[in-house]
């Protein structure tokens, strides 16, 4: 493996792999990958990095951890390093298309750094368009007892409120007239008596 490597990635030492990871690595756009890279006890302690392209001697470096077990994160990066399992991971979240490179795990120390190189791949999705959220209504007419119209809110608001405009001008005062007429109908009726003659005086 120290042969192709050499070949494939010059300007780099495996260091009898000192650290490891996976060849290559996939995740969906828009989504996220974990890559998981392993080294030995020595390296407990050393600053621990992500960086990307494929030339080892200019990768650029996206992460580093601090020496510690604290997880650092930078824009849509972040490292956390486990010495007790002595690995540490690294997360790419919100993946684009133009995430796909050479990605490599590597490990600081005086003279050359170790590392290990990943071919990252992103697995292009189908963007999703937002949806409007549907209603089925249910409309009875004489013409047909149920038809199943399906309309959205909004459109169902505005049905609503000009339903309202209509029964209070038209269906009120219709309303207010019946009772008036009513009231004229059932009002007390005055017959109209004779008058009484004066007595007779005579």
């Amino acid at each position: 493996i120290d042969s192709y490597m050499d070949l494939c990635f010059p300007g780099y030492s495996t260091a009898q792999n000192e650290v490891t990871g996976p060849k290559t690595k996939s995740g969906p756009e828009l989504g996220s990958l974990t890559v998981q890279c392993n080294y030995t006890s020595g390296w407990k302690t050393h600053r621990k990095y992500w960086c990307r392209g494929a030339d080892w001697r200019d990768c650029k470096i996206l992460v580093s951890t601090t020496g510690s077990e604290q997880e650092v994160k930078r824009d849509r990066v972040s490292i956390r390093d486990d010495q007790e399992n002595l690995t540490f991971m690294v997360t790419m979240e919100d993946l684009r298309r133009d995430d796909a490179d050479i990605y490599w795990c590597g490990i600081e120390r005086v003279g050359s750094d170790h590392g290990f190189p990943v071919d990252v791949s992103i697995d292009p999705g189908k963007m999703t368009a937002r949806t409007t959220t549907v209603t089925s209504i249910t409309v009875k007419t004489a013409s047909n007892p149920s038809v199943t119209r399906t309309t959205s809110p909004l459109k169902w608001s505005l049905f609503s409120s000009t339903y309202f405009l209509i029964l209070v001008f038209l269906e009120v005062p219709l309303l207010l007239g019946m009772l008036s007429a009513i009231l004229w109908v059932d009002r007390p009726q005055r017959c109209p008596g004779r008058r009484r003659s004066p007595p007779d005086e005579n």
